[in-house]
C-alpha cells in the first residue's frame, strides 16, 4: 500500500513497517539536493512530527511523519549522496523506515489518484 501525504511525504506500507520518502513533486519543487538529515534509529515520532531535514541550492526543509512510529531503518546512504533524492526519489531515496505505531493513521493519508489530483490543484 503507497500513500501521501499534503506535505508530500509518501508512504509504503508492507506489514507494520512504512517506509518515508519525499515525492518526485516534492523533489523537483526543491531543485537540487545538497543534503539530507535522516533520523536515527530507535526514535520515536507522532504523525506530523518533524523527523528529517532535506536540504536544496534553493531552500532547507523539514520531512514530516506522515504516520507515528518507532524508526527501525534510517538511510545513511543519502548523506554521501544526496543528489539520490532527485534521481531517484520514490525508490533508494527512501529516508528512513518506521514501524508504524497506529495504523489508523494512514486513514487520512491519500492514494496515488488523489494524490495526483492534490499536486494538479497546486500547479
Amino acid at each position: 500500500m503507497l500513500k501521501f501525504s499534503k506535505e508530500h511525504e509518501w508512504v509504503r506500507v508492507e506489514g507494520d513497517i512504512g517506509t518515508v520518502g519525499i515525492t518526485d513533486y516534492a523533489q523537483q519543487q526543491l531543485g537540487d539536493v545538497v543534503f539530507v538529515e535522516v533520523p536515527e534509529i530507535g526514535r520515536t515520532v507522532e504523525k506530523g512530527g518533524e523527523i528529517a531535514v532535506v536540504e536544496s541550492v534553493k531552500a532547507a526543509s523539514d520531512i514530516y511523519a506522515p504516520v507515528g512510529g518507532e524508526v527501525v531503518e534510517a538511510n545513511t546512504a543519502l548523506a554521501d549522496s544526496p543528489g539520490d533524492v532527485n534521481a531517484d526519489p520514490m525508490g533508494k531515496a527512501w529516508f528512513f523506515k518506521l514501524r508504524i505505531a497506529d495504523k489508523g493513521d494512514l486513514d487520512d493519508l491519500m492514494d496515488e489518484a488523489a494524490y495526483g489530483e492534490y499536486v494538479k490543484g497546486l500547479e
